[in-house]
C-alpha cells in the first residue's frame, strides 16, 4: 500500500468517525425535527465543512461560565421583582379575557404583569435619539444601557454626549453592547471617550475561533434598553442609530423604527433585566451594580397602562417569545396586525396564522419590500403562497426598511419590542417583548401600523401565483435553509 493510499484510508476513516460523532450529537439536541434533518444533512452531505458549520451554530451554548451565571441569576431577577408592592401588580382575574397570555408570559420567565404604567409611543427616530438624549441628562443617580447596534454618528453622538455629561455630574452610568453588532462602535473612538469619562463600557458575546468552540458565536444580545435612575425606561426596535447615517449602501433605504417611553413598575422589570445581562457578561453580583436605582414605588400612575415584560432567549427555560406569540395568536377573535422585518415563520407560528385566517380573523402582516439579507428574503417569500390562500393579507413596505416588531389583536392587546418573527428571535437571541393590556397604546399602535400599511402594497394572490420559476426554486431552495437562519 503505497502512502497515498495510507492518506487516503486515514482521511476516510477520519470523516466517518467526525461525521458519525457530529450527526450522533445533532440527534441528542431536543432540536425540531426538521432542524435535525437539515443539520444531518449538512453534516453528512458536505464533508467537514458541516461539521464545522455545526460546531459554529447547530447548538443554544451559552458557555459554561456564562450558563451558570444566567442559572443562578434568573432566581434573583426574579426576587428584584417581587420586592415591587403587591398593589402594582395585576391578581390575574381568572374571568379576564387576555388571563391566559398573562400566564403564558409569566411562566415563561416568572415576571409578573404590572399595572399603573404610563406609556408613550414614538416613531420619529431622530426625535427618539434626541428625548433619550434629555432623559439621560435629567440622571440623578443611574443609567443603564443595552443594545444590539450602537452606530457612530449623527444623533446618537448626542446620547454619547449626554452619558459623558451625566457621569460628569456623578451619575453611575453603564453600557452593554453586542460584540457582533456594534463591531464598528468598538472600533471608532468613542468607547475610549466614554470610559475616559469614567463610564463603564462592556461588550458582550465577543467572537473569536477558541470561543466558538465552548459559546456558539451568533448567540447575540438583540435587547433594545434603556432605564434611566429606575423611573424611566425605553424599549423598541430602534437601535443607537440615526437611520441618516447608518447602513446606507444597503439598497433598502432608511430603517423604520418605533420605540415606548415607559414610566412605572414596569421599568423595575427593564432595569432588572439589563441588571441580570450585566451580571452575566462581567460576574458582577446584582448587589454591586443595583444601588442608586431609584424605587419606582409611587411612580405608579392612576387609570395607567397593564404591562408585563418578557425577557427571553438562553438562560430562560423553554421558548418563552414563541409561546406568547402562538397563544395570542390563537386568542384572537377579529383582527390581527403584525409588523416584522425578518418573516421566517417555524412550523407552529405558521400554523397558528393560517389557522387564525381560516377561521375568520382578519390577518395582516406587514414586511419591507427589500431587506439587508437575501437569504431571508427569499425564506420569507416562501411562505407567502400558503397563507395568501388562507386569506392572510401581506403588504410589502417600500418606505424603507421597516424594522419596527409589532403584534396588535382585537384592539385591545399589544406585543412590542425587539422581537422578529422568525426562529433565530424565537431561539437564539436575547430579546423583550412588551405585552401591553390596554386599549389607549394598542389604539396608539395600531394607527402607526396603519401608516405603514399606507406606504405598503398588497401581495396580489393572482399575481403572486404567476412568478417565475426561478423566484419559486430561489424560495423553496432558501426555505430549506430555513431551520438553521
Amino acid at each position: 500500500m503505497t502512502l497515498s493510499d495510507h492518506l487516503g484510508s486515514l482521511a476516510a476513516a477520519a470523516h466517518i468517525a467526525i461525521t458519525a460523532a457530529f450527526a450522533v450529537r445533532a440527534l441528542m439536541q431536543r432540536h425540531p425535527p426538521s432542524t435535525t434533518l437539515a443539520w444531518l444533512l449538512l453534516i453528512v452531505g458536505v464533508p467537514y465543512f458541516g461539521a464545522v458549520l455545526y460546531l459554529l451554530m447547530g447548538e443554544r451554548q451559552l458557555g459554561r461560565r456564562r450558563g451558570s451565571h444566567a442559572r443562578a441569576l434568573v432566581p434573583l431577577l426574579q426576587d428584584w421583582v417581587r420586592q415591587l408592592p403587591p398593589a402594582m401588580l395585576n391578581q390575574h382575574d381568572r374571568d379576564d379575557r387576555w388571563f391566559s397570555i398573562r400566564r403564558t408570559a409569566q411562566g415563561a420567565a416568572g415576571l409578573p404583569s404590572t399595572i399603573g404604567n404610563r406609556l408613550d409611543l414614538r416613531s420619529d427616530s431622530s426625535a427618539i435619539l434626541l428625548a433619550i438624549a434629555d432623559d439621560i441628562r435629567t440622571a440623578q443617580h443611574t443609567v443603564l444601557m443595552e443594545f444590539y447596534i450602537w452606530n457612530p454618528g449623527g444623533d446618537a453622538d448626542r446620547v454619547a454626549d449626554a452619558l459623558i455629561d451625566a457621569a460628569a455630574r456623578g451619575v453611575s452610568c453603564r453600557v452593554l453592547l453586542d460584540a457582533v453588532g456594534s463591531a464598528a462602535f468598538f472600533r471608532s473612538p468613542w468607547p475610549a471617550h466614554l470610559r475616559n469619562a469614567g463610564i463603564s463600557v462592556v461588550e458582550t458575546l465577543s467572537v473569536g475561533l477558541l470561543r466558538a468552540a465552548f459559546v456558539r458565536f451568533d448567540l447575540r444580545l438583540h435587547r433594545k434598553i434603556i432605564v434611566i435612575d429606575g423611573v424611566i425606561g425605553w424599549t423598541g426596535s430602534l437601535n443607537l442609530v440615526d437611520p441618516r447615517c447608518f447602513k446606507q449602501d444597503a439598497g433598502v433605504g432608511e430603517w423604520i423604527d418605533a420605540m415606548a417611553r415607559i414610566e412605572g413598575p414596569a421599568v423595575e422589570m427593564l432595569a432588572g433585566i439589563v441588571l441580570w445581562d450585566w451580571c452575566i457578561e462581567t460576574g458582577d453580583a446584582i448587589a454591586k451594580v443595583a444601588p442608586g436605582l431609584a424605587n419606582a414605588v409611587g411612580t405608579q400612575f392612576e387609570d395607567g397602562a397593564e404591562v408585563q415584560v418578557l425577557p427571553s432567549g438562553p438562560g430562560f427555560e423553554g421558548e418563552g417569545a414563541q409561546r406568547l406569540f402562538l397563544a395570542t395568536l390563537y386568542g384572537a377573535r377579529e383582527e390581527i396586525v403584525l409588523t416584522t422585518p425578518y418573516f421566517v415563520p417555524d412550523e407552529p407560528l405558521f400554523l397558528a396564522l393560517e389557522a387564525a385566517a381560516l377561521r375568520g380573523v382578519r390577518v395582516t402582516v406587514i414586511v419591507p419590500a427589500r431587506i439587508d439579507s437575501i437569504l431571508v428574503r427569499h425564506a420569507s417569500r416562501w411562505f407567502f403562497e400558503p397563507l395568501l390562500a388562507a386569506g392572510v393579507r401581506i403588504l410589502q413596505f417600500h418606505g424603507g426598511l421597516l424594522h419596527t416588531k409589532s403584534v396588535t389583536v382585537d384592539g385591545s392587546l399589544a406585543l412590542f419590542g425587539t422581537t422578529n418573527l422568525d426562529i433565530r428571535s424565537f431561539r437564539l437571541n436575547f430579546e423583550v417583548t412588551l405585552v401591553v393590556y390596554d386599549p389607549q397604546f394598542t389604539a396608539a399602535l395600531r394607527a402607526l401600523q396603519a401608516r405603514y400599511e399606507r406606504e405598503a402594497r398588497p401581495v396580489d394572490p393572482h399575481s403572486w401565483a404567476r412568478r417565475s420559476t426561478r423566484a419559486r426554486l430561489a424560495e423553496h431552495a432558501a426555505h430549506l435553509a430555513s431551520p438553521l437562519l
